[in-house]
């Protein structure tokens, strides 16, 4: 992979490994790492990758907005425009399957960087805040699409009126993330989930990513002429082909993300 000034990257075994790597910032997101993000989802297919892990280093996920670093503009949703909501457009709209291992603080829009994962898995030392309030702001990075969508609109509300934390196993009993695991075994955890999914029908994966995506927002006519399309789409797939042939030899498929 490219080498990255805020984030590490490589690829091993089909997964795409993608590290927030500003540990002394508490891995506090600005325009630079973002960018990098970016560039890293948008190039893994190519170099091989069939699934993304995101994770980070050092005491925590991602403490939310860089409040000091370059500082941040009057207009403070300006930056929101230019870099960070065009980003999470662009890695929601990746076509692999994506993990995120969280642990410690997820914060901000780190919360909302962990959440476009299609699966979360949380250390217990992770907590979910939604700390704008605490400084006078408002949710960004589409918190308010997310988590009402997650959690429902109470729970939602509180987290974001009240600014409090969320710890990893009451985001696991509200159905926020996907799972809870032990600290020392969170990598091991998230890099197994990871792999099972590389190994799988990566094509119809990215179409189901997608597909969710889209029907958040869509009448059920057309959430059902989507899946049409999609259906379509996958059917032509050597996937497809693979898991055909495979079932009726009764045996396990072997798939290649075609």
């Amino acid at each position: 992979m490219s080498d990255y000034d805020t984030i590490q990257a490589s690829i091993a075994d089909s997964v795409g490994t993608i590290t927030l790597n500003r540990p002394d910032r508490l891995n506090a997101l600005n325009p630079a790492m973002m960018g990098e993000i970016v560039d890293a989802v948008a190039t893994m297919p190519s170099r091989g990758a069939r699934a993304i892990l995101l994770n980070a280093a050092g005491r925590g996920f991602c403490s939310g907005t860089d409040l000091q670093g370059e500082g941040l503009p009057e207009d403070v949703g300006a930056i929101l425009e230019e870099y960070y909501h065009p980003g999470l457009e662009q890695i929601m709209a990746a076509p692999l399957p994506m993990v995120a291992a969280v642990h410690g603080a997820t914060a901000g829009i780190g919360c909302s960087l962990a959440l476009v994962a299609d699966f979360v898995v949380a250390a217990r030392s992770a907590y979910f805040l939604q700390a704008f309030v605490n400084i006078g702001l408002v949710p960004d990075g589409g918190a308010t699409w997310m988590l009402p969508r997650l959690v429902g609109r109470a729970r939602a509300i509180e987290m974001m009126m009240l600014g409090e934390k969320v710890p990893a196993e009451q985001a696991a009993q509200w159905g926020m993330i996907h799972k809870t695991v032990d600290d020392d075994v969170l990598m091991d955890k998230a890099m197994e989930l990871a792999s099972r999914l590389a190994k799988g029908p990566t094509h119809a994966l990215g179409l189901i990513r997608n597909g969710v995506s889209q029907a958040m927002d869509n009448t059920f006519s057309q959430t059902l002429a989507m899946e049409r399309q999609h259906q379509r789409e996958a059917g032509y797939s050597a996937d497809f082909k693979a898991g055909v042939q495979a079932f009726l030899a009764k045996r396990a498929p072997i798939f290649e993300g075609k």
